[in-house]
């Protein structure tokens, strides 16, 4: 592949420039969440029968695939007790009015229910904590039920084994978590150009670790990018994606869903199951479109056109 005009190192200074969540701000929200995970331990070594058992960052920041636009973060609390309730409602309410009662510098307006979480808000810095709950009984690996953000069902899920997961992948291919950040930027643009595109961040990480498992090797961008495309425009996501990291292969359930990513914790839980052909379609028709730019761009005469043919992918803002 011809690398003339735009090669990987300009690849690498669009990420850092156009892409990846500052460092800087990474390590603020960590803290932010530390602060938070702090006073809970804090709380619960006064009162150890409080139900609120554990606050863990989960979501793209903890696993380190976060894009400059992140505008709020994720956190899983793992709620136990026989009183929890099981109803999404008041399951809810019950996690907001005890959030309020280990923090009480929190005012009742900082603390607000939503359709499936809870938002914390901070006042100084005016970020958004979105608290899911996990009904928690006792499991050494954290396994619990979460509530799907998808569609507000309970999910057998483990934070710690998830990013464990992630952080293996990254161990092993050192360049990972940089091309999930710039596929999930790619999917971003689709959406912004078309309201029903959909591609949940999840399932990219899911077929990237899948190529990574295979020894795809990540470390020069344009190839990286090409092997993903060129995977999702072959495969048609008809093939079944699962890992054996966390249980047997066997164990995995008989799925109809037009799309199965199984998820890597959960041999239960298929991450496609509502996509349907239409959104395949979709993605498949993007990804196509990517790659066939990947090529022209590598191919190009001249640095403008070259240009063009990337910003066909990531938009106006990749410039040299």
């Amino acid at each position: 592949m011809s690398r003339l005009h735009v090669s990987h190192k300009d690849l690498v200074h669009f990420a850092e420039t156009k892409v990846n969540l500052p460092s800087d701000k990474a390590k603020e929200y960590r803290a932010q969440v530390h602060r938070l995970r702090e006073k809970l331990k804090s709380y619960l070594k006064e009162h150890p029968d409080f139900t609120l058992k554990k606050i863990l960052l989960s979501g793209s920041l903890a696993k380190r695939t976060a894009l400059r636009s992140l505008n709020d973060i994720d956190v899983a609390c793992y709620i136990s007790g026989a009183d929890a309730p099981h109803q999404i409602n008041e399951l809810l309410e019950y996690l907001a009015d005890r959030l309020r009662t280990a923090f009480p510098n929190f005012t009742p307006e900082q603390v607000k229910p939503q359709t499936y979480s809870v938002t914390v808000s901070f006042q100084g810095s005016g970020l958004d904590v979105d608290v899911v709950p996990i009904l928690y009984d006792n499991d050494p690996q954290w396994y619990g039920n979460l509530v799907s953000q998808d569609d507000g069902s309970f999910l057998k899920t483990s934070i710690p084994l998830h990013i464990e997961f992630a952080s293996k992948r990254k161990s092993k291919e050192p360049h990972f978590a940089q091309v999930v950040r710039l596929v999930k930027f790619w999917a971003k643009r689709m959406k912004q150009q078309d309201e029903n595109f959909r591609f949940k961040s999840f399932m990219i990480e899911m077929i990237l670790a899948k190529l990574c498992d295979e020894g795809v090797d990540f470390s020069d961008y344009p190839e990286a990018l090409q092997h993903f495309f060129t995977y999702v425009a072959k495969s048609n996501l008809e093939e079944i994606i699962f890992f054996d990291d966390y249980y047997d292969p066997k164990k995995i359930g008989k799925f109809t869903d037009r799309v199965q990513i199984i998820d890597p914790i959960n041999e239960k839980n298929n991450v496609g199951k509502l996509y349907t052909s239409v959104n395949v379609d979709s993605i498949v028709e993007a990804a196509l479109e990517a790659g066939d730019a990947i090529d022209s761009a590598l191919l190009a005469p001249t640095k403008q056109e070259t240009v063009r043919y990337w910003q066909k992918i990531f938009g106006t803002s990749f410039q040299l």
